[in-house]
């Protein structure tokens, strides 16, 4: 008898469990809640922008804590500390236009940046922002470049000038509109490569975008060949299932990666600048694709189901079984907040709150299951918009 007693209170408590589950997992979202109406509505900075910037803006006036975060970081994946570095100074233009006693503080850290980062291209070459296979073989193009430094570099320096004009760089800003508009300009599918005969979507976006903020500052046109960058690539590089660009291919416009989430939120972004109307096309389609909802939580698949890729530095941790990725989870928080989509935006802030261990102390904000290029694009998220309204009032569009 007592041998039965006890498995019966076991499965008992087993069945007790189960039902507390069913009744309590779908509800575990309401305690994480973020509301994304402060972010999307709010012509200020939100609390949380300023205790992720506040961390940030930290890391770039103490150098051995940067040198601290980023050496780890830059162990695994060169281009992280680049692509962090572009984040937060896109951010905090966006900053600067939102809270003008912020600007003085702002302008001086990006001229911080900006140096730096010239200094260690010029030291190194691009190679010192690249994977290591950057060097495997003979870029295509001689002198060699890489469109992925070429693009955020003009878009570091657009930013910049669009908050306030330095005279010291216009003429960068120039010499970087000169490389890129020559690497596209006569190629297939009109794109330059980032590696060796690789050209990434992602790239080519944020290159067509900061001819669009060049445009805003020294009065040129590179429409058309921001029209013919569409057109070509509603030709040869939407993948047909699923109607989303791929997210890398050949310089002859050969598919090597269909689409990703780590590329197709921040390529829909850039491409605002460019053709609003293909970019909210592409923004929805990856929504349809990408966007997986479990108990009130939202995330990021890396892939369409129809379309699944292989596992790499770009697209991150694949968590089984639920099929997230976090790093294009993040990347849609970028997406979301670009286009409005207050549901899908909070749904994403809640599943932060759950998942990525945020650790807030002194005012500053920081994410454990994070490093600084993916603080950095959730910051940028927070308080994007007033720098892409200006391109576009100062464009006519």
């Amino acid at each position: 008898m007592g041998e039965e007693s006890r498995r019966r209170r076991v499965l008992w408590g087993c069945a007790a469990l189960l039902v507390a589950g069913f009744l309590w997992i779908p509800s575990l979202h309401l305690f994480f809640r973020v509301d994304a109406a402060p972010l999307l509505g709010n012509p200020g900075i939100s609390p949380l922008a300023r205790e992720l910037a506040a961390r940030h803006l930290d890391l770039w006036t103490n150098p051995s804590e940067r040198e601290r975060e980023l050496g780890g970081m830059r162990k695994s994946n060169a281009e992280w500390d680049f692509m962090g570095r572009t984040f937060f100074v896109l951010a905090l233009a966006n900053m600067a236009l939102r809270d003008g006693a912020m600007k003085p503080r702002a302008l001086e850290v990006i001229d911080q940046i900006l140096e730096e980062t010239l200094r260690l291209e010029a030291l190194h070459g691009f190679y010192h922002f690249s994977m290591d296979y950057a060097r495997a073989r003979p870029y295509a193009r001689q002198p060699a470049r890489s469109q992925f430094v070429d693009s955020e570099i003009a878009l570091m320096l657009a930013a910049r000038r669009l908050v306030g004009e330095k005279e010291s760089w216009k003429a960068a800003l120039r010499d970087r509109v000169g490389f890129i508009v020559e690497g596209m300009t006569g190629r297939p599918v009109l794109s330059a490569e980032s590696y060796p005969d690789e050209c990434w979507t992602f790239d080519n976006a944020n290159a067509l975008a900061s001819l669009r903020m060049a445009d805003a500052l020294d009065g040129t046109d590179h429409r058309p060949l921001c029209r013919a960058w569409v057109q070509s690539a509603k030709e040869h590089l939407i993948h047909p299932k699923t109607g989303i660009l791929a997210s890398e291919y050949t310089l002859a416009g050969s598919t090597l990666d269909g689409p990703e989430g780590s590329s197709i939120w921040m390529v829909s972004h850039a491409l605002q600048l460019v053709d609003g109307e293909f970019a909210r096309d592409q923004y929805a389609r990856a929504r349809k694709e990408l966007r997986r909802r479990i108990c009130g939580f939202d995330v990021s698949r890396e892939w369409p189901v129809s379309a699944r890729g292989e596992v790499d530095i770009d697209s991150g941790l694949v968590i089984p079984v639920i099929d997230a990725s976090p790093g294009a989870s993040g990347l849609a928080l970028m997406g979301a907040a670009a286009f409005g989509d207050g549901e899908f935006l909070s749904g994403l802030l809640g599943s932060l709150e759950m998942a990525a261990f945020p650790s807030r102390r002194g005012g500053r904000l920081r994410y454990h299951a994070s490093n600084q290029v993916g603080d950095s694009a959730l910051l940028y998220a927070t308080v994007l918009g007033p720098l892409w309204d200006e391109v576009k009032r100062r464009n006519g569009t």
